[in-house]
């Protein structure tokens, strides 16, 4: 999501931060800012876009100094801007702070201290934490950010500089990655490896809990309540791409693996602290105005219309409102029936995909209210739509998407149980059974990456024909939309999804022997007519893959020539599961045929033409 980078040395530290920070630019962000201590005192520099931007403001006025840190922005709280940008100060400009990840009790935060007087400038949830320290600043800056961080809830990876002590350099982990690099009379921080890697191959990992304060000397590594921790240097033998993508070989591959962390990120601070309901304070619908919406439209593009699918049956499941869902590019040429109950939910990865824009607008030209659910903060989407709900996947790099469209999945599970529980469609017992097994998706879909080996061998065999289908029922059925989507993307090898009663009605003419069939079973209600729609593929020579639930094995293995099991879940939420081994499947297929993964022919990861 954002980079973090930090230097306490001997050399000029703006340099240093500036590359550092290039080195992160995959990440994706939409502000820069770095900090130094010059011999004027604590100073900084940030500025909204590029980092050309933030080099064109330094080039006139460098922040000359051997200790500093530096930060690119992903926004979450409050649009990108100059004053948003990291790093954040105090009211003294004494202490200054980056920050990854999410403060959950920011606002509660920021009311005591306006309590106390202190002035706040920007949106941010990060510059509560600077104003934090700086309150329980007693002459030990060590001391003062263990008391802060006790006081924080939520997920957050820091780099801290004050004036008052500028031979130190402390860092802090607690559910976002942070690492410290060791050199000859210089240290570092950074969030990911390619931002220090040509100065120094030898690195600390901190674990969640842990801090580290740095001088030029050495590292002291401690925990969050002032434990002693011993840990061995980790020797980085990767080359910066390798290093980009976290040791995998393909970004793909690595957001595919960062969907458990994208799920719980999703889900942090949305979950009530007993577990029993929905907190989504940035919708700015009251529970007045959504009691009285009678109808929703769902539209969106691609992958995102497949999340779109599955909403459609979660917001129907869970309030008994009826759903249409509709292709972005075409809803605005049909004249789409809209009255002021009507919701419209667009959805769209990057915010800025041009079909989905112009459906927002067609749609609130109409009278609808619209909500967006979407990746990125800022993005016109986000500023145009009269709600946003902002999945917290962090930036997606390959053109596929895997982690945003499951991250999408969880902020419809999260709208569509803040809505029942609302109108009081769904009681709180049920609620809090629906939210516990909500939780619990990031440590299944741990389950089933584990697995991956499995899921190869298949793709391997799949690789070698011209044409398959994906068949399922109910919600399975748009989980098949997005397992031969995902295929077609990267593989370039043709399939087709059907509902499986489909099957008989023209498409079974295209089964023959060896045909690869991709069958989806997580819905037990449906089970029996799933085995009943295999058999028939059976009959022609097909050879099938069923996706089961764990427990259905043995069973399904009668109707099927291989099978994949997933985690059993509540059928509503087996799509934040079964997708996983599809997009597994679609990789390694890509894979065998030598494609390129991360960027597939003809395709580009933000559409913004019509």
């Amino acid at each position: 999501m954002c980079g973090i980078v930090g230097y306490i040395g001997f050399r000029e530290s703006q340099p240093i931060l500036l590359e550092g920070l290039k080195k992160l630019e995959y990440r994706g962000y939409d502000s820069a800012g770095i900090a130094v201590f010059t011999e004027q005192g604590l100073e900084v520099t940030k500025t909204v876009g590029r980092l050309m931007n933030l080099e064109n403001r330094l080039s006139g006025e460098p922040l000359r100094g051997t200790v500093g840190i530096g930060h690119t922005r992903w926004a979450t709280h409050g649009k990108p801007s100059d004053v948003n940008s990291h790093p954040h100060t105090d009211n003294t400009l004494k202490f200054s702070v980056v920050h990854n990840g999410i403060i959950e009790n920011y606002l509660e935060l920021k009311e005591e201290l306006i309590h106390q007087g202190h002035r706040f400038l920007s949106e941010t949830d990060t510059e509560v934490i600077s104003h934090l320290i700086s309150a329980e600043y007693n002459g030990d800056i060590v001391k003062a950010v263990q008391r802060a961080v006790k006081k924080m809830r939520g997920a957050f990876a820091l780099g801290v500089l004050t004036e008052y002590e500028p031979d130190r350099l402390v860092a802090v982990r607690y559910a976002s990655p942070l690492i410290i690099g060791v050199g000859d009379g210089e240290k570092y921080i950074a969030s990911d490896i390619p931002a220090i890697l040509e100065h120094t191959r030898d690195i600390y990992i901190l674990e969640d809990g842990e801090m580290a304060v740095l001088t030029r000397d050495g590292v002291e590594l401690l925990t969050i309540e002032g434990g002693s921790v011993a840990k061995d240097i980790f020797h980085v033998d990767w080359d910066l791409m390798t290093a980009e993508k976290g040791g995998y070989d393909h970004f793909m591959l690595k957001e595919i693996h960062e969907q458990p962390k994208a799920y719980r990120d999703t889900m942090r601070g949305r979950i009530s602290e007993d577990g029993r309901s929905v907190q989504l304070p940035e919708l700015k619908i009251t529970p007045e105005q959504l009691k009285k919406i009678n109808r929703v439209h769902i539209v969106a593009c691609g992958t995102a219309l497949h999340a779109g699918l599955v909403g459609k049956n979660v917001i129907e499941s869970l309030v008994r409102v009826p759903v249409e869902t509709d292709v972005a590019s075409e809803y605005r040429y049909r004249s789409p029936i809209i009255t002021p109950e009507t919701l419209v939910i667009v959805v769209s990865q990057s915010g800025e995909t041009a079909d989905t824009l112009a459906a927002l607008r067609e749609a609130q030209r109409c009278g609808a209210r619209v909500l967006a659910i979407t990746n990125v903060v800022g993005s016109s989407v986000a500023r145009e739509a009269d709600d946003v709900i902002i999945t917290l996947a962090g930036p997606e790099i390959a053109v596929a998407s895997t982690k945003a469209y499951s991250s999408q999945l969880i902020a419809f599970f999260l709208f569509g149980t803040y809505w029942a529980q609302t109108v009081g469609s769904q009681d709180e017992e049920n609620v809090a059974y629906l939210l516990a097994a909500m939780q619990s998706l990031p440590e299944q879909v741990e389950h089933i990456l584990a697995q991956a080996e499995t899921i190869k061998s298949v793709a391997e065999s799949i690789s070698h024909h011209s044409s398959l289908f994906f068949i399922g029922r109910g919600i399975d059925y748009a989980i098949a939309m997005e397992g031969s989507l995902k295929l077609k993307e990267i593989s370039y090898i043709h399939s087709e999804a059907y509902a499986a009663g489909e099957l008989k009605h023209g498409t079974l003419a295209l089964i023959e022997e060896g045909t690869p069939v991709i069958a989806l079973l997580t819905q037990e209600d449906l089970y029996e007519k799933m085995i009943s729609n295999i058999k028939e593929t059976k009959a022609r020579g097909a050879n099938v893959l069923g996706i089961v639930n764990e427990g259905n094995e043995v069973e399904v293995a009668k109707s099927v020539d291989r099978h994949f099991a997933i985690p059993r879940t509540l059928p509503l939420l087996t799509p934040a599961l079964s997708v996983i081994p599809l997009q597994l499947l679609s990789y390694y297929a890509s894979l065998a045929l030598r494609h390129d993964v991360d960027k597939p022919r003809n395709l580009a990861k933000s559409v913004t033409v019509e």
